[in-house]
């Protein structure tokens, strides 16, 4: 089935985007444009090409995909590629742009068949809203209320078969209905050192910078297992290399540049150290409430929870208990201090 002609109309706050052409930001000429490309995930990637070879081999539009898993992982890459592996259009929308049934109406009124949309953080489309998604997703269609009062009618709207790409960071506060309406539900996880170093390396190769093995090693190291965090430390440190070095990106220069940036050798930032000293020092290693670490720092919650907080339990820094966050003796290495024989109160190592 031929690819339809790319939309031109734009509204509601969503973008139309083909992989057909190269995208002209930074960021979109590093994405990667097919499953061939795209590293890391193995899991995902293989799930999601059976899917779109069997879809493929039918000349069917592909089944709705929920991606979930903490920030720069690959969600909306992973979007674009499947549009482009089945030569179909993708639409891009965010959660909270789609205020009102009518909202949405027009997003899945203007798609052709086969194409892709996208909604990332779909946890934060309104419960209102939500209700709608379940016809159109399952019979393609969607009963608009008009007017209000005696005047109230309902409208029927068919619309094409389209694939519903969800994507969000929060994946627990989905409502069940709309969860079990994904054909897949898969969950990306953090990249370990070896594949970041060849995230890192295809990234430099694309924006012509000077990069030995050291230097790969040294931005993947202290990535947080994030290739969207890889990308910006390669701008970084291309930066310096180039007002501080001779523009190569060495092993020395990587670890001075990011140490510019008040991040160590393991990936913790500021915020990071800022978090596990209030919690040694202020709070004894806790237990003690997110939003009470939140206000000591001066971060919003939701911030702590979904940017920090995920890397700091992975790696070992923190546990999270019924009573609160507490802080383990990889935590207070990190800062400098260590466990003391009488309890939980560190000091200086």
């Amino acid at each position: 089935m031929p690819a339809p002609a790319p939309d031109q109309n734009k509204g509601l706050g969503y973008i139309t985007s083909t992989l057909a052409a190269p995208l002209s930001s930074a960021e979109a000429a590093l994405r990667p444009l097919s499953f061939a490309d795209f590293t890391g995930q193995p899991k995902t990637i293989e799930r999601l090409q059976v899917m779109v070879g069997a879809a493929k081999r039918r000349g069917e539009a592909l089944n709705h995909i929920l991606l979930s898993g903490p920030p720069g992982l690959g969600k909306t890459t992973l979007s674009f590629i499947l549009g482009h592996e089945m030569g179909r259009n993708v639409r891009v929308t965010s959660g909270p742009v789609v205020e009102k049934a009518g909202d949405l109406a027009g997003l899945l009124t203007s798609l052709e068949e086969g194409d892709l949309l996208f909604i990332d953080e779909i946890h934060r489309i309104p419960k209102t809203v939500e209700e709608y998604l379940y016809s159109a997703m399952e019979d393609f269609r969607l009963d608009i209320m008009i007017d209000q009062g005696p005047n109230a009618r309902s409208v029927r709207l068919s619309i094409p078969r389209f694939t519903l790409i969800g994507a969000t960071t929060r994946a627990g506060l989905l409502t069940a209905p709309l969860r079990s309406r994904f054909t897949l539900q898969t969950r990306l996880e953090y990249y370990d050192i070896p594949t970041l170093m060849g995230i890192v390396t295809r990234s430099c190769g694309l924006l012509n910078v000077d990069l030995d093995e050291g230097g790969a090693r040294e931005i993947a190291t202290r990535s947080r297992g994030t290739p969207r965090i890889a990308n910006n430390l390669i701008n970084f440190c291309r930066d310096f290399a180039q007002e501080r070095a001779q523009g190569k990106i060495t092993k020395p220069v990587a670890a001075s540049a990011l140490e510019l940036l008040e991040i160590d050798g393991a990936g913790l930032d500021e915020m990071d150290k800022r978090v596990l000293r209030v919690m040694a020092e202020n709070y004894k290693g806790g237990p003690v409430g997110l939003g009470t670490i939140a206000v000591a720092v001066g971060e919003e919650a939701e911030t702590l929870e979904e940017v920090h907080e995920p890397f700091l339990i992975q790696e070992g820094y923190l546990q999270r208990t019924p009573q609160g966050r507490m802080l383990t003796s990889k935590g207070y290495h990190a800062i400098g201090l260590k466990i003391s024989p009488g309890g939980a109160q560190g000091s200086l190592l």
